[in-house]
């Protein structure tokens, strides 16, 4: 296959070039040590980025304490589907061989993983652990909204500092290259980080007699993270195939029947595969063994779940709270039961020879 500034010629479809080591190497900071072995250890940082961690040893610290809350919202995203966001315990990148494609799922880790580092250095700033950064310093004396004047006063989240540090942290390996992949991943970081500040909410305490609300202090603050994963779970189911134009500085939709990609959408080139079996070229872990809902008829029912391969049922004994009742004031108490459920996990593929081994 001949490939040109991300263009492979081989496929009617554009493909990037993508290379083993596309995964972001910062996301491995999540299990480092201190900052100065964090910055000299981590494999395949960029100077750029290995320049930011050794200056800014506080807010390497808080993105890697970031990494396990971006996963863990992915993994709930995923939950109830074939690809779950987990990876072979083999492989040396977070996700495995999922990401060296450009499909819709790598496009989803790369944006939520983005705004994983502006949240994380965001709320760092606040709690005042970081020496670069405070609060908000724009957000001082007398506004207006709606409700009418009010003041500003505590913290407010600095998010302008946390969207700039992690456009120059996370995106300096991107702009190294000048591949289609490259510039995929970029628009997918800068949509992530778009997310977090879509969410930033105006909160206001109100002072006079009586709670009467003559004089209003106000703050602007970030909303739960969980907000900005089920954004981005929207524009990742709404994902949009693109290709590159060809003078390689942007894109054009694949289907001219849907509409051009914003900057707050997410862009994919490459079809999923099916997640169905164990198939470490594509970095599937396959279905086989995983729970699947026997009422369901979403993704997580057994027909979707388990590709048609069937499932099997087996009775197990739990102990769940029971008898739940309201004491005041102010508890709820409740009982200890047994309970006896059935539980349905998928079959593995019949044919042996259909699994590519790891």
């Amino acid at each position: 296959m001949s490939c040109a500034f991300g263009l492979c010629l081989a496929v009617p479809l554009l493909v990037c070039c993508v290379s083993p080591g596309v995964a972001a190497s910062w996301w491995s900071m999540g299990a480092a040590g201190s900052s100065r072995v964090m910055c000299d250890n981590v494999p395949g940082l960029v100077s750029r980025q290995r320049r930011l961690c050794q200056r800014h040893p506080e807010a390497m610290r808080s993105i890697g304490l970031g990494v396990a809350q971006w996963t863990a919202e992915c993994q709930h995203q995923f939950r109830q589907h074939r690809w779950n966001c987990s990876a072979p315990h083999r492989e040396r990148s977070l996700f495995g061989r999922v990401l060296q494609r450009s499909s819709r799922e790598s496009a989803f880790v790369y944006a939520i993983s983005s705004a994983g580092v502006v949240f994380a250095v965001t709320r760092a700033c606040s709690q005042g652990e970081l020496k670069s950064c405070s609060c908000d310093p724009k957000k001082k004396g007398s506004a207006k909204d709606n409700k009418g004047q009010f003041d500003w006063g505590g913290c407010s989240d600095n998010i302008d500092y946390g969207v700039k540090f992690a456009s120059a942290f996370v995106d300096a390996k991107e702009r190294m290259e000048k591949d289609a992949r490259a510039l995929m991943n970029l628009h997918n970081n800068r949509a992530g980080r778009k997310a977090v500040k879509r969410f930033l909410k105006q909160e206001c305490k109100c002072h006079g007699v009586s709670g009467s609300c003559t004089l209003r202090t106000c703050w602007l603050a970030m909303a739960d993270f969980r907000k900005t994963g089920d954004y981005l779970w929207r524009k990742y189911n709404g994902a949009i195939q693109v290709v590159m134009n060809q003078d390689g500085t942007g894109f054009t939709v694949a289907n001219k029947r849907f509409k051009k990609p914003t900057n707050n959408d997410l862009v994919y080139f490459e079809s999923s595969p099916d997640y169905c079996i164990r198939d470490r070229d594509v970095g599937s872990l396959g279905t086989a063994g995983r729970v699947c809902n026997q009422t369901s008829r979403g993704m997580d029912s057994c027909e979707v779940m388990c590709c048609g391969r069937g499932y099997d049922t087996s009775r197990i004994s739990r102990m769940t709270k029971c008898e739940c009742k309201f004491h005041w004031c102010c508890a709820v108490r409740c009982q200890d039961c047994l309970e006896v459920v059935d539980v349905h996990t998928c079959k593995a593929p019949k044919t042996a020879g259909w699994i590519t081994q790891t």
